[in-house]
């Protein structure tokens, strides 16, 4: 499985509950470009309409030797995934605060691949609370290995 792109901002910025693996319909070029590794899905996200879905800001980098001049990075892209998954998460997206965010882009079996997930965004108090309790285990590892080679 090659990585194409990863989310990492996604898991600061929102709680991750549910994901699901889906299929994304390119273009030949798309695909050559996104091989070259030339992705971004930073800003994007996805969303359901008329029992399709969709994915929104997901920059594809023109491909180095294509002759295309009306390529749109930015264009509209279907996700390929089932009816019953897309009735699953639009029930779950029903609910206030819940998002469907691309966690990672990758390749598998030659075919390229999202992983979208049902998030929830988090308030700032609490990634304030996560960085504080990262700061005190760091703490905790520095003084327990401090204490080693002390005894040691």
């Amino acid at each position: 499985m090659k990585v194409v792109a990863t989310n990492r901002r996604a898991r600061y910025d929102y709680f991750v509950s549910e994901s699901v693996e889906a299929g994304i319909q390119l273009r030949g070029n798309e695909v050559k470009s996104l091989r070259e590794g030339r992705a971004s899905i930073k800003d994007s996200f996805a969303r359901v309409e008329k029992d399709e879905l969709f994915l929104y800001n997901f920059y594809i980098a023109p491909f180095s030797h294509n002759s295309d001049t009306k390529y749109d990075p930015l264009r509209l892209r279907k996700l390929l995934i089932h009816r019953r998954q897309i009735n699953k998460l639009k029930t779950k997206i029903a609910e206030k605060g819940m998002a469907l965010i691309p966690l990672k882009l990758y390749f598998k079996k030659g075919l390229a691949k999202v992983e979208i997930a049902v998030c929830k965004g988090k308030r700032s108090y609490d990634k304030r609370e996560k960085i504080k309790k990262k700061e005190a285990e760091k703490e905790i590892k520095k003084v327990a290995s401090c204490m080693l080679r002390a005894k040691g």
